[in-house]
């Protein structure tokens, strides 16, 4: 028996989230069926964290115990030949026995995506948010760097647990502008808030339309003062990596 690590990538569009749930198509859920037509007899594979509905990514972390004869690499290609379109092992390797994706992360990274246009463009915003009208640039770019450090984020997501902090420490919060128009948000923290990113992102834009402030951002991290309600779209939104170790 050995414990082995996956790093999964997956299409959120069809999946109600990421963790598990009665009845309903969820990322552990096909993983777990694929592991069980190749003998695996656990009750639950352990998850880094979870993603809502919608969200997608290329770097999320899970772990099972596998009683597995051959080679890593043709268990990655076993699962890979059970498991459906859009989901994939990207990666598989063996891990001591005490790992877990979750409580054993440092930082996780997560990137959304967004572009401004007034007109609708049907392929480009399944995995874009579209929303107009269009920003100032510099300010985007400019204010992202407010989140950096540790603050309360509690007024941008909820709790994880019921009596888990709010606190958090931001490592990289930037805006990323792409050739074609695209801007993307790159932001990687010690862990988040549920809901947390989509929640940046949406007063970042607000700020940059001129329907908040920065002001109103400096004064909700200090719990002085209430943001513009509002969250964007889930299908933006790709956990891209959770990191173990030290990283600078």
């Amino acid at each position: 028996m050995a414990r082995y690590q996956v790093i999964l990538a997956y299409d959120g569009t069809g999946f109600t989230g990421s963790q598990r749930q009665a009845n309903s198509r969820t990322v552990q859920g096909e993983l777990e069926r694929a592991l069980r037509k190749l003998g695996w007899a656990d009750r639950v594979v352990l998850m880094a964290g979870r993603t809502d509905t919608g969200v997608h990514a290329t770097g999320q972390v899970a772990a099972f115990d596998l009683d597995w004869t051959h080679t890593a690499a043709k268990l990655l290609w076993a699962l890979n030949t059970e498991l459906p379109p859009d989901l994939a092992v990207r990666d598989l390797f063996p891990v001591a026995a005490e790992f877990h994706p979750r409580f054993d992360a440092t930082a996780r990274e997560y990137r959304y995506r967004v572009f401004f246009e007034p007109i609708r463009d049907p392929l480009r915003q399944k995995y874009l948010w579209r929303t107009w009208p269009a920003v100032d640039e510099d300010a985007l770019m400019q204010n992202a760097s407010i989140f950096l450090g540790t603050h309360d984020f509690a007024a941008f997501g909820s709790r994880t647990t019921p009596k888990g902090t709010t606190v958090r420490t931001v490592k990289k919060s930037e805006w990323k502008r792409m050739p074609d128009g695209e801007w993307q948000f790159e932001v990687r923290a010690d862990a988040f808030l549920y809901r947390m990113v989509r929640r940046l992102v949406f007063v970042q834009v607000a700020v940059a339309q001129k329907r908040s402030s920065l002001e109103k951002i400096q004064h909700a991290l200090s719990k002085q003062g209430t943001l513009l309600a509002g969250l964007a779209p889930a299908h933006g939104l790709t956990l891209v990596e959770v990191t173990y170790g030290s990283r600078e």
